[in-house]
């Protein structure tokens, strides 16, 4: 591997460093309440020794009714986490409850999520929560989809418009969890990387400091899930009438546009292009996804345009007309 190469991946390696904080994963999964009983619970991402998601799940084992817990970590993270143990070897922890402290899992490999005894670990879970590497993230999703698995995970925002994920958003297999997106999370980061940030980044987009703490920041994250939850039988009030003169088509797609999502006219039977803000309130039984601008990029060149004027990304949506 080259000087370069070794030096990008030390690069993404850190980015991939971030902690979820304990009061955000506590404000989202209080809604989840009832999908965990009995369930076999697996965080593949996750060290224990700083990883909140298993501190969350071990604290509250028996007051979420658990089956079982599985935490397994990438063990170049931190080649020091468990220091009783052989530091070539990677390993993860099981937890039934029976006992106060978890068995240990000894792994052959590196505790990479795509090991094969990772794998065999996933085919055991019923539900994966976690904060995956965002860097990975396409990955990560198509490995939960193609094993078939329920989860609830942390990812960028931005990740609503990768090829690989905004269809599965429309073809109703995954979608945005409690937390609003945009909602500004802050993540523990090691301190070394913390360093680095407040000398080369600046403070309010790569991180935040609060009382004193350096937080790493991405932008905006928020949560994918492909479990059920309130939010997604709350269907949008709309009040406004359709009228031609308050929603012009794009000059570039048959559909209007609808710049607010609280200004979606209740009696306009075609296409129209919202804001993303519309994943935070989408009710599929309410309204149909039928695309997005950036997902058309031959017919749109990536975005709308009305009257020659380009505008920010667009999805497009269709009233479920019910009887």
């Amino acid at each position: 591997m080259s000087a370069n190469q070794n030096l990008h991946k030390a690069k993404t390696n850190k980015k991939d460093e971030f902690y979820t904080q304990l009061s955000d994963i506590e404000n989202e999964l209080k809604y989840y309440r009832s999908h965990f009983r009995g369930k076999v619970i697996y965080c593949n991402c996750d060290d224990p020794k700083v990883s909140n998601f298993f501190y969350f799940f071990y604290q509250n084992f028996n007051f979420l009714g658990l089956k079982q817990l599985i935490t397994t970590c990438y063990k170049n993270t931190n080649p020091d986490v468990f220091s009783k143990h052989d530091k070539e070897t990677a390993i993860g922890l099981k937890y039934d409850g029976s006992g106060l402290l978890p068995d240990t899992i000894e792994l052959k490999g590196d505790g990479d999520f795509r090991s094969e005894e990772c794998i065999e670990l996933l085919k055991q879970a019923d539900i994966v929560v976690t904060n995956p590497p965002f860097s990975l993230f396409r990955e990560y999703v198509a490995q939960l989809i193609e094993y078939d698995k329920k989860f609830l995970i942390i990812g960028h925002q931005n990740a609503i418009t990768y090829k690989e994920i905004f269809p599965l958003i429309k073809e109703n297999k995954l979608w945005l969890g409690i937390t609003p997106r945009g909602k500004d999370m802050l993540f523990d980061v090691p301190e070394d990387y913390a360093k680095e940030l407040v000398e080369t980044k600046k403070e309010g987009s790569a991180y935040r400091i609060v009382e004193g703490v350096v937080y790493g920041r991405l932008g905006s994250a928020c949560w994918y899930t492909n479990l059920e939850h309130k939010k997604r039988q709350e269907e949008i009030i709309l009040f406004k009438r359709y009228s031609p003169e308050e929603y012009p088509k794009y000059d570039n797609y048959d559909a209007i546009e609808v710049s607010k999502v609280k200004e979606i006219p209740l009696d306009y039977d075609g296409a129209m292009g919202v804001p993303i803000t519309f994943l935070n309130k989408h009710s599929p039984e309410q309204f149909e996804i039928v695309g997005a601008d950036f997902e058309f990029t031959r017919e749109t060149k990536g975005r709308f345009y009305v009257n020659g004027k380009r505008l920010y990304a667009r999805i497009v949506i269709r009233h479920r007309r019910r009887a």
